[in-house]
């Protein structure tokens, strides 16, 4: 997989986005990082991505609890649609409701973080994810 493609953060607050950038910038990243503020323009932005492979993003952070269209809805619609359900998803959640968490595991999502409250342990855990997602882990192209 090409690492240098599009991050797409799917963030309805402008705090968070903000935190994810800094965490990017701390850990190296150097792909361009793009912001969608609903599961809606989530949608509209992959759908389009698979119509152009090289498009697709390298990884999407999801937030699950976004006004019109959740995460939850975004999951359902990419866990349905086979040219998506392979992408590499994170959701990062407030939420740390265990019906959340095996929902989004049964509908795809590599892996499930619950944002921390406190600014800088939300730093760490970003920057954690970037190193793991982004570096470590070898892809299947």
């Amino acid at each position: 997989m090409n690492r240098l493609r599009t991050i797409l953060v799917v963030e309805d607050s402008d705090e968070d986005f903000a935190t994810v950038l800094d965490a990017a910038k701390r850990a190296g990243v150097t792909n361009e990082i793009c912001r969608v503020t609903s599961g809606e323009a989530c949608m509209q932005r992959l759908r389009a991505a698979t119509e152009n492979k090289n498009t697709i993003p390298t990884l999407i952070l999801l937030d699950l609890n976004m006004p019109r269209d959740d995460g939850r809805d975004v999951l359902r619609e990419i866990n349905q649609d086979e040219r998506l359900r392979s992408m590499l998803l994170v959701v990062l959640s407030t939420s740390a409701n265990p019906r959340d968490l095996a929902f989004c595991y049964a509908c795809g999502a590599n892996a499930y973080h619950v944002k921390p409250v406190n600014h800088l342990l939300h730093l760490q855990v970003l920057e954690q994810i970037f190193g793991y997602w982004l570096t470590s882990v070898v892809f299947f192209t």
